[in-house]
C-alpha cells in the first residue's frame, strides 16, 4: 500500500508535505496530495495503540472515526499519523466539551458515512480496504455521496477537526506521545530562545511538554481540558 517517496510524481516526501501543512496553516486532506492508497494499512494495525475510554461516542461511532481520521493522515513507512496522534479521541473528548455543539453532526454524519460505505462499497467504513476507503472520502469531499446530503460539510469538519487533534497540545487529548509535533519538526513551546537558536539552519530539541506544564501558563488550563 505504501510508495517509496522517489516513486512520488512530485518528488515530495509526506513529511514535506505536512511541513507544508503546518508551515501555512492550512487545513488540508493528505488525498488530495499522495498517490490514491497511501498509507501502510499493516503499519497502522501493527502501531495503533489501545483505544482510550470513550467519553462521548458510541464503540461504532468511535470505529468509523478512527478509520477516517487514519485515511487523512495515514500512518505509512515514513511516519506516524493520525491513529498513533490519538485524533479521534481528542474529537470524542472534544464533544463533550468545546465541541459539543457538533455532537449532533457527528451523530448524523458518521451514520452517513457508514450508509453510503455499505451501499457503494458493500460493507461499513470501518471494514473497507484502504483504497475503497480513499473512495468514499473522494466523494463526500466532492458532495457526490448518493443519499448522503451535505456529505463535503461533514467531510471538512472531521477534516479540520483531525488536524487539530494530530497537531494540539497534548492536553487538549491529540497529539498523543507529541506525535504530531514531531512529525512536523515543532520543538514545543519555549519561554526563551537562545541566539542560536534563532539561525534559520538552527535544529532545536524538542521540548516534549504542554504549555500548561509551565508554572506561568498551569493556573490557566481549562477545566477536564476541553
Amino acid at each position: 500500500m505504501s510508495q517509496d517517496d522517489a516513486s512520488r510524481p512530485d518528488g515530495l516526501s509526506r513529511r514535506a508535505l505536512l511541513g507544508r501543512v503546518s508551515a501555512v496553516g492550512a487545513f488540508v486532506a493528505l488525498a488530495d496530495v499522495l498517490p490514491p492508497g497511501t498509507g501502510d494499512a499493516g503499519a497502522q494495525t501493527r502501531r495503533a495503540p489501545a483505544r482510550e475510554p470513550l467519553e462521548t461516542l458510541t464503540p461504532a461511532e468511535a470505529d468509523t472515526l478512527d478509520a477516517i481520521a487514519a485515511r487523512l493522515i495515514p500512518t505509512d513507512t515514513t511516519g506516524p499519523g493520525a491513529t498513533e496522534a490519538g485524533a479521534a479521541h481528542y474529537i470524542d473528548r472534544a464533544l463533550g466539551g468545546a465541541l459539543a455543539g457538533f455532537r449532533d453532526a457527528y451523530r448524523a454524519g458518521l451514520a452517513g458515512v457508514d450508509a453510503y460505505a455499505q451501499a457503494a462499497k458493500g460493507a461499513p467504513f470501518a471494514r473497507l480496504p484502504a483504497n475503497d476507503q480513499d473512495a468514499v472520502l473522494t466523494d463526500l469531499e466532492r458532495n457526490a455521496a448518493k443519499g448522503f446530503e451535505g456529505s463535503a460539510v461533514f467531510f471538512n469538519l472531521v477534516l479540520a477537526h483531525t488536524v487539530q487533534g494530530t497537531f494540539c497540545d497534548p492536553f487538549y487529548g491529540g497529539n498523543r506521545n507529541f506525535t504530531g509535533w514531531d512529525l512536523i519538526g515543532y520543538p514545543g513551546v519555549r519561554l526563551a530562545v537562545t541566539p542560536e537558536q534563532q539561525n534559520l539552519d538552527a535544529r532545536t530539541a524538542p521540548t516534549h511538554m504542554s504549555a500548561y506544564d509551565y508554572s506561568m501558563f498551569s493556573s490557566r488550563k481549562p477545566a477536564h481540558g476541553h
